[in-house]
């Protein structure tokens, strides 16, 4: 079954009193909560975190800063923190460089973007087999778990072909974060093999099942993720 991320998060950026919106989705079965590097500040990503640790949960850091400088400290951030997994950016081996400093019971398992990802809101760029090669070098490097790819935000690639080169041939869980809307967009992505998916600002505009409640459309994606693996089958 394909996990759902769901972001506190809205155009690219962490929602206003986060943890307020937390609290409303704690009962929902989530397994995974996240949050950007962009909208709150530590001491509020911190609250978030250690609520959702409290129960069960796993927390993902996405960094979507445009400098060299924003992205890296965000990634020692993450260690004050404690988040478990660092998702995005585009300055891998520095990124590594950053988190060798940390113990290592603090450092969460790094996922960067494969391709070529600029602006913000983050766009991909890059041909496929541009995006899978990147992806193959970025996992093959020591301390890179996994990737957060964008495939809904490639301005032309088809999604499935995109996610599928990049599933195969990575060395690790693919996380396809940004501009998914809909439960056939999840069948296509657990289809293609994504570890998992994030789901944020569509959730806060009402655009899934259940809208405009913010539960009750995450109960409904996570019933669409249950399922993605039987459609896919049946497709």
């Amino acid at each position: 079954m394909i996990e759902f991320v769901f972001m506190l998060t809205h155009r690219d950026q962490t929602v206003a009193r986060p943890l307020d919106v937390f609290e409303q989705v704690s009962d929902c079965g989530l397994r995974y909560i996240g949050f950007k590097d962009v909208g709150a500040d530590v001491p509020v990503l911190t609250e978030v975190c250690a609520a959702a640790h409290g129960l069960g949960m796993q927390v993902m850091l996405e960094v979507v800063s445009t400098s060299r400088e924003d992205e890296l400290a965000s990634i020692a951030a993450a260690c004050d923190i404690g988040v478990d997994w660092l998702l995005g950016g585009t300055h891998a081996e520095e990124g590594l460089a950053v988190l060798a400093e940390l113990p290592v019971v603090k450092r969460p398992l790094y996922c960067p973007f494969p391709g070529t990802v600029v602006g913000h809101p983050s766009v991909l760029l890059g041909e496929i087999t541009e995006i899978a090669a990147s992806a193959q070098r970025l996992t093959a490097m020591d301390g890179v778990h996994g990737l957060d790819l964008l495939a809904y935000r490639h301005p032309s690639a088809d999604v499935a072909a995109l996610t599928s080169a990049v599933v195969q041939a990575a060395a690790g869980p693919v996380i396809a974060a940004g501009s998914v809307a809909s439960t056939e967009q999840i069948r296509v992505l657990s289809a293609a093999g994504a570890w998992a998916f994030t789901i944020g600002g569509a959730i806060f505009e009402g655009r899934l099942p259940g809208g405009p409640s913010v539960p009750a459309q995450v109960e409904a994606v996570l019933a669409a993720a249950a399922d993605s693996a039987s459609q896919g089958t049946s497709a």
